[in-house]
């Protein structure tokens, strides 16, 4: 079995149609629907990191045409648990909507065996924000000889007090793609969860920690202190933001092609007028140039969809999350 989180771009491509008459669906509901004082962009993870940048470059895309205003709000902890459960809580009415990685939608439904929300019923899809690629990166802890994956591994296995890694969360995709390495090598590769990527990062540049996987636009930033070097990146191919670092398939780790994405919700029971509004809203921000330029800078891809789209790439990618979750054995209170 292939284990791969990645998606078809091209599938998402094909219904740009169908994005453009929802646009102009919700077009049409905003010149009757009132233009909220403030909008609330809720994330689960810590200001300075990839689901923060994201929400900040949109947020100015959303005022004065959705909102008057629109603010981001991190509300970190539980790796991302919390603010799903808060905006679960908060009235649909379109002055407050949760920005989250596919983690918390896909894979913890595996491995808690209770979560403070139900996916299917406690948020309502409204578009994908964007699609990415992991890097696996090591800090000054590491010695210069380690030069790839295999590399840290043997280190690793050599030296078991430096057998870590960390990752934005528990049971996220960056730590399934350390433990897979360390179950595919035979190392014990210890794992420390942050509330984000760059915690975790100033750990690695500290020397608190060996490895990090994570997002590559939380990585790549770092690269200009010297400390640290990326390894590899998760997706089928090369990512075009660190064209000559090699993949994990290209060393050698051929059932592990990850890419993940982030997506916009609603609280439940929102009504379908303002769910085209706001996918509308999304689509015409996320086309703007220095949006799509800004949110490359950290190693993202700019990618609406359409509600639906969302809501089955998440049925997608539960069900292929399934057999991975299992083969690691990791579970989690919840």
């Amino acid at each position: 079995m292939t284990f791969s989180a990645s998606f078809s771009r091209r599938a998402l491509l094909h219904t740009a149609g169908a994005s453009a008459l929802l646009a102009s669906v919700g077009r049409q509901a905003w010149a009757q629907a009132a233009v909220p004082e403030t909008l609330r962009i809720i994330t689960g993870f810590a200001a300075g990191g990839t689901s923060d940048n994201i929400c900040r470059r949109v947020a100015t895309k959303l005022s004065p045409d959705y909102a008057k205003a629109a603010v981001v709000e991190n509300r970190t902890g539980a790796g991302g648990q919390i603010a799903i459960q808060y905006v679960k809580g908060q009235p649909a009415d379109g002055t407050t909507v949760l920005q989250t990685p596919t983690s918390m939608l896909t894979i913890y439904p595996h491995i808690y065996k209770k979560l403070p929300y139900d996916v299917a019923t406690d948020i309502t899809p409204v578009s994908l924000g964007c699609i990415f690629d992991f890097g696996f990166a090591v800090g000054p802890s590491v010695p210069a000889s380690v030069k790839n994956v295999q590399d840290f591994l043997a280190w690793a296995k050599a030296n078991p007090a430096g057998a870590n890694f960390g990752s934005p969360a528990a049971g996220s995709t960056p730590h399934f793609i350390g433990a897979l390495l360390g179950k595919n090598a035979g190392v014990d590769l210890k794992h420390a969860a942050y509330r984000g990527t760059q915690p975790a990062m100033l750990d690695l540049l500290g020397g608190n920690i060996s490895a990090v996987s994570g997002p590559i636009g939380d990585i790549t930033q770092h690269l200009a202190s010297g400390k640290v070097r990326i390894l590899s990146v998760s997706g089928a191919k090369r990512s075009r933001f660190a064209p000559d670092v090699p993949t994990l398939v290209e060393q050698g780790f051929q059932d592990m092609a990850f890419s993940e994405w982030f997506a916009f919700y609603l609280p439940p029971k929102a009504a379908p007028e303002l769910v085209a509004r706001l996918n509308g809203a999304f689509k015409t921000a996320l086309a703007q140039k220095d949006v799509v330029d800004g949110l490359s800078t950290f190693g993202l891809e700019a990618m609406p969809s359409t509600p639906a789209e969302l809501a089955e790439l998440v049925r997608k990618d539960t069900a292929r999350w399934a057999p991975i979750v299992k083969s690691i054995g990791f579970t989690a209170e919840a």
